[in-house]
């Protein structure tokens, strides 16, 4: 039986982008993450260890969130490859994370980035 898990609406304050003011001041940023994972061992026995634990998806994404880059597609990727180093029954990741009232010109609620990996 596989499924999806889901954190939504992260929220975090970092120090992305490619100006100067960005990564001195900061911004805010919201993370959507899923992963597609066996859940057959988890829902038989009820056991945390035999599922993907919430706690260590939010500590991936805080952790490069916490590191100052350019780009979202850059921290987008880190986040992906964290993920299929540290989670093994993980398959397939999906993502999106956004920054607030980016610096563009004019009014914009948020700018996104979108992206999904499937494990080779």
């Amino acid at each position: 039986m596989t499924g999806r898990i889901a954190l939504e609406g992260l929220e975090f304050h970092a120090f992305h982008g490619v100006y100067p003011h960005e990564r001195e001041s900061g911004n805010w940023f919201e993370v959507d993450i899923s992963v597609e994972t066996d859940l057959a061992k988890a829902a038989q026995t009820d056991d945390l260890s035999q599922a993907v634990n919430y706690e260590t998806l939010f500590r991936i994404v805080k952790d490069e969130m916490e590191k100052p880059s350019h780009l979202l597609e850059s921290i987008a990727g880190k986040i992906i490859d964290t993920i299929f180093q540290q989670l093994p029954s993980v398959t397939e990741v999906s993502l999106k994370i956004s920054k607030v009232n980016p610096p563009i010109g004019g009014k914009c609620k948020r700018a996104s980035v979108e992206v999904s990996k499937s494990r080779k």
